[in-house]
């Protein structure tokens, strides 16, 4: 199966480790990996910000860069479900809607392709420990991506998952929320870092990057001893 690979830009610019070992895992589940270096944004700064023609703009580009047919896959719930949710209202009634309806339905964020285009639960990885998994808002709002995640982790040889309080609330990142709002977001990413400690944990786990690097800043000033994970580099570790 062919795949073309989208790489958000902080996953690009921040954890490049994890776009190499969601292509690791990839290759290893029979997929043909392609990256197309003329890639950017998928607007969705510039959109939440206001900007909404400099952002169409942007969006322009990533339906032109990723014309085709192949599935499209990417280590972010939040880039997937703005192209699968916004695109189509950005490009309603224009030449282009329907371009961008079948994009939608191409594009996958790493879990759910795993399991539920390829029917994978189990990549053979292995990583001892307790860890605890944060359902990211977009992921689980926006992707309906529940599940997935969970049964990836189920079959992780040496790792035990213990849910955390309150696992479906907002960890206070939220893009630009945290810069418009820093003391609602500082609280909101303390009460997880307070959630995930009290598990005993000593991974915390998601599939968005933007959520981990929030609450592991949070955690880091507060002290705790809690490593962050994408779920690529959990899936990636112990082969």
């Amino acid at each position: 199966m062919n795949v073309q690979l989208f790489i958000p830009c902080f996953v690009d610019q921040l954890y490049p480790s994890t776009a190499f070992n969601m292509v690791k895992v990839l290759e290893k589940a029979g997929c043909t990996v392609s990256y197309n270096t003329n890639q950017t944004c998928c607007g969705q700064p510039a959109f939440n910000a206001g900007f909404r023609e400099e952002s169409k703009q942007v969006c322009a580009k990533f339906v032109k860069d990723f014309e085709g047919s192949d599935y499209i896959v990417a280590p972010s719930a939040s880039c997937v479900g703005f192209v699968r949710n916004y695109y189509t209202k950005i490009f309603d009634n224009s030449s282009q809607h329907n371009e961008v309806k079948k994009l939608g339905e191409r594009l996958f964020e790493f879990s759910e392709f795993l399991v539920n285009v390829l029917k994978i639960e189990n990549l053979g990885a292995s990583l001892p420990g307790l860890a605890t998994y944060h359902d990211s808002c977009a992921g689980l709002r926006e992707c309906k991506i529940k599940e997935e995640p969970r049964k990836l982790l189920a079959n992780v040889k040496g790792l035990e998952l213990a849910e955390m309080n309150d696992v479906e609330t907002c960890c206070g990142f939220g893009g630009t929320f945290a810069v418009k709002f820093e003391p609602i977001s500082v609280a909101m990413g303390d009460q997880k870092a307070d959630n995930a400690q009290a598990t005993g944990a000593q991974y915390l786990i998601s599939t968005d990057l933007s959520c981990l690097m929030h609450i592991d800043g949070v955690m880091k000033n507060k002290g705790l001893d809690i490593k962050t994970m994408h779920i690529a580099d959990v899936l990636a570790s112990g082969w």
